[in-house]
């Protein structure tokens, strides 16, 4: 088992979310710090990984402005999607080296909880040959962009319980054109209960990863709010 801080945050702007991984990374690269996983939901947000072109944008920057959607360029893997209200992201800022992990099987692993998690609601949902992320009958649920820098992992896994779906329709989602986007809502016709569905991703990601996980806050164990700089304690 590997000791495990869970920040369960209702809610946290994606700039701010972006600080608080990169602030982890430097002190886990510094000094013994126990693995961090974090779920949250996001503003709407359009995020470019490395790979990411301009082109997969497909709508100019006034109709994003109109519907207060920012655009961040970032440092994980793949390409762009959408992070908004109704999706829960989970992002594990893991040492590899010390969890015997490559990134290949934390990719796989995230695949797997998020599979697992999905069949707690009746939702048969798999993988696509040739493509990352989770899928149901030819829709994609989940994307994953993941980046390591110093041999920790940060950036995570997004899963679709009841976002705006026509926001995907923005972008070439995961710069697949063409590609259809689902939800859980959607899937069930019905509303989905995001907290159960927190719950349940942390269950999964805690027996996949053999975390033993102690959920903490930023302001009492971190000393700090969404947005301050942190420094070790």
């Amino acid at each position: 088992m590997f000791k495990a801080h869970f920040l369960n945050l209702e809610k946290l702007l994606y700039n701010e979310a972006l600080s608080l991984m990169r602030d982890l990374v430097d002190l886990k690269s510094r000094s013994p710090w126990p693995e961090v996983l974090i779920i949250t939901e996001h503003e709407p947000v359009l995020t470019m990984g490395r790979r990411a072109e301009l082109s997969d944008i497909l709508v100019p920057q006034e109709v994003l402005a109109s519907r207060g959607i920012g655009v961040h360029r970032v440092e994980r893997g793949g390409l762009i999607t959408y992070h908004g209200p109704g999706q829960l992201v989970a992002y594990p800022v893991f040492d590899l080296r010390t969890m015997s992990l490559s990134v290949g099987e934390l990719v796989h692993s995230l695949e797997e909880g998020i599979l697992h998690t999905l069949s707690d609601f009746g939702i048969d949902a798999g993988r696509v040959e040739g493509k990352r992320g989770v899928w149901v009958e030819g829709e994609k649920i989940a994307s994953i962009g993941i980046a390591v820098r110093k041999g920790i992992s940060f950036h995570g896994v997004a899963l679709n319980c009841d976002p705006v779906l026509s926001n995907f329709e923005l972008i070439n989602p995961c710069g697949l054109s063409g590609v259809r986007m689902t939800s859980m809502a959607k899937r069930l016709k019905a509303p989905v209960d995001t907290t159960t569905v927190r719950n349940a991703m942390a269950l999964h990601f805690k027996e996949r990863f053999r975390l033993d996980l102690t959920e903490c806050s930023l302001d009492r164990f971190y000393g700090i709010r969404p947005g301050e700089k942190m420094h070790a304690q």
